[in-house]
């Protein structure tokens, strides 16, 4: 199950600066508490780019057309050599670079996601430079160069990348010392799409955002109110990460390597897009739900070493015709619940001891599953990929317990020691043609 870090990017020593207030949108189930202002201790905000957003950035090379931000005439060329293949080759290059975009507060960790189509013989490079609150800027930290397939460059995020007061872990940039009083003030994203200089074919970038978040530091959270979705479950395929354990060593060896993989995919075949057959011709015929390995492999992050870089997740889902999806945080249960009631499956991450999670029967470090709705009494109904059979992947766990995993950002570790928690991540799922739910005060999606 533990195939995404989490103590990397805990929150620590942090005071939220702002209060914010979430209340349910017209038309939705009330809270049997009358659906009170809700307050949370924690600051999230997601800002992004696409259309005619686009016209707010600088372009060098780069141009819009009708599908998204694409190459037009490149500035140059450049020899990349990959790193993971040794592989040297030489680029037709352009970029963008968003406006500088205030935060609103003093964040302490960001992290990026971009939908895009690469065909063969494209790739395309994520960087950030932010300006901390006394003004200084960082340098230009790469989040990751990725491509939908793996012919060309091999996908990857860039270790060991940071200066005295911020750090790049995998996907995630982080204050190192948020206790010191430097957050992140603004920031602007640059993308640098990449084709070979024989061909004409260009990225195309639909769209390019980052989550900010203050979380503080926090073992426990108070329980939302719930009654949006009470008694709502959601047709999500079933998905068992367990039974490709062995699997595809090269890609993580599938069991509890593939839990982000494996989450993904039974989102993206809810919404009826899944790899085709011959997407899949290279799976060996004896494994079971050959998607599930198609989704390891084009999430694999060579640096990493495994398939939980989050929005490589989300860019490979939104590699299916009509699908968007971004990472980000949500404040809490109630927030998923709006997105139940939407027809919206959410994969969230967590860490737990065993003797947390009444029903789980492991217990982990970091690990994704799906919630897919809610019971009659507002427990969380869960696929979860940590699961010996497909059917037995539908879990139904306590919704205390399981808000308290998913929400905090600390954790007490089996030896007695401390770790961190994902502070509420979550991958957003959906057919461009699906409304986000709208929740009043909620600028998280």
């Amino acid at each position: 199950m533990a195939m995404r870090s989490l103590g990397a990017v805990a929150t620590a020593g942090v005071t939220a600066l702002a209060i914010l207030a979430t209340t349910a949108p017209a038309g939705a189930a009330q809270p049997a508490t009358g659906d009170t202002t809700v307050t949370h201790d924690e600051q999230i905000t997601w800002q992004g780019w696409s259309d005619a957003g686009w016209s707010t950035g600088a372009a060098a090379g780069t141009t819009v057309t009708s599908g998204g931000l694409t190459l037009g005439t490149p500035v140059g060329t450049i020899a990349y050599k990959d790193p993971h293949s040794n592989s040297k080759r030489t680029w037709a290059y352009g970029t963008w670079t968003s406006p500088l975009t205030e935060v609103g507060f003093g964040a302490t960790e960001l992290v990026a996601s971009w939908n895009a189509d690469t065909p063969a013989g494209t790739w395309l490079q994520v960087e950030l430079q932010g300006t901390y609150t006394t003004g200084t800027r960082t340098p230009w930290y790469v989040l990751g160069r990725w491509a939908s397939g793996d012919a060309d460059i091999r996908r990857t995020s860039v270790d060991k990348q940071g200066d005295r007061t911020s750090s790049i872990w995998t996907d995630t940039f982080a204050i190192n010392n948020p206790g010191a009083g430097v957050l992140l003030r603004a920031y602007q994203l640059r993308l640098t799409l990449y084709r070979d200089p024989a061909r004409t074919v260009s990225p195309v970038v639909r769209s390019l955002g980052a989550m900010s978040s203050n979380v503080p530091d926090r073992f426990t959270v108070a329980p939302s109110a719930g009654h949006i979705a009470w008694g709502t479950e959601l047709a999500v395929p079933r998905y068992s990460q367990n039974i490709h354990a062995g699997e595809y060593t090269q890609y993580g060896g599938g069991g509890e390597a593939w839990c982000s993989p494996t989450s993904t995919e039974m989102v993206v075949e809810y919404w009826g897009r899944k790899p085709s057959a011959e997407d899949t011709a290279w799976v060996d015929p004896r494994y079971a739900d050959p998607t599930v390995d198609h989704a390891a492999r084009m999430t694999y992050d060579y640096q990493y070493g495994g398939t939980g870089n989050w929005p490589f997740n989300t860019a490979y889902a939104a590699t299916f015709p009509g699908l968007e999806g971004k990472v980000t945080r949500l404040h809490s249960l109630d927030e998923i619940e709006h997105f139940i009631a939407a027809g919206i499956p959410v994969v969230t991450s967590q860490s737990f001891l065993a003797s947390e999670l009444d029903g789980a029967g492991y217990g982990t470090a970091g690990h994704l599953m799906v919630v897919v709705g809610f019971t009659a009494t507002g427990d969380v109904i869960a696929n979860d990929p940590a699961s010996p059979s497909n059917q037995a992947v539908r879990h139904v766990y306590r919704r205390d317990q399981f808000e308290r995993i998913w929400l905090r950002t600390k954790r007490t570790t089996a030896n007695g020691g401390t770790a961190g928690g994902s502070g509420g991540i979550a991958y957003l799922i959906k057919p461009t043609t699906v409304a986000w739910p709208s929740v009043a005060g909620s600028t998280n999606w």
